[in-house]
């Protein structure tokens, strides 16, 4: 691709390396950024820069957030005995928008993928464990998409609470095996967590 400038040539490179931007698309983006206000093309820019440098991790949950404690965890009507373990924040809002979870969550910030070299000290599964060790928990709930990554990820902090006396449960699979929980419609989400199996019943 042949560009008659420098400055679009390295907007187009970086806005590519996004995923799922191919160069051609990246190449109409900052086209179509370029034929707006300037002052909404800045506007982008510094939503970006706070995005960048003010966003935390909630200290609890692991979720993102503007505060050190997200809006759920500080929540005084949300259930804390029971968390609901997921991989990232768009599970959070997947599971949310179905308006059937009252309880606490646990971001993982991936899955478990020897192929990717993620292994579990990558992932937050320890401060997991630690948080149902304090015994206020009652019930943990996974909630990985149904991969190989996501059953792997599930089994081993299964066998990392087995010895402690909480109960473990599986959203139903009315989540078809293999699918993202993000992209699942939000009745057969919400149904899938009320209608959560043991986890030991799912092996």
């Amino acid at each position: 691709m042949n560009f008659s400038s420098k400055l679009l040539e390295n907007a187009v490179n970086e806005v590519s390396q996004l995923p799922g931007i191919g160069k051609r698309t990246a190449l109409r983006l900052v086209l179509h950024l370029l034929k707006q206000p300037a002052s909404q093309t800045h506007q982008l820019s510094a939503s970006l820069n706070n995005l960048v440098n003010d966003i935390k991790l909630c200290k609890k949950c692991h979720n993102i957030s503007d505060v050190e404690i997200c809006e759920i965890c500080a929540n005084p009507s949300r259930n804390s005995e029971i968390i609901c373990v997921v991989e990232d924040v768009r599970d959070v809002m997947a599971i949310e928008n179905t308006s059937q979870f009252k309880g606490l969550y646990h971001v993982l910030g991936g899955k478990i993928s020897p192929i990717e070299g993620i292994g579990p000290q990558n992932l937050t599964i320890d401060s997991l464990i630690e948080k149902v060790k304090e015994g206020l928990v009652k019930e943990v709930i996974f909630a990985l998409s149904s991969t190989i990554e996501g059953d792997t990820t599930n089994f081993y902090i299964y066998k990392q609470l087995e010895k402690l006396a909480v109960k473990t449960s599986t959203i139903a699979r009315g989540i078809a095996v293999g699918d993202e929980l993000e992209y699942a419609d939000e009745v057969t989400l919400g149904r899938s967590i009320v209608n959560r199996i043991p986890f030991e019943n799912s092996l």
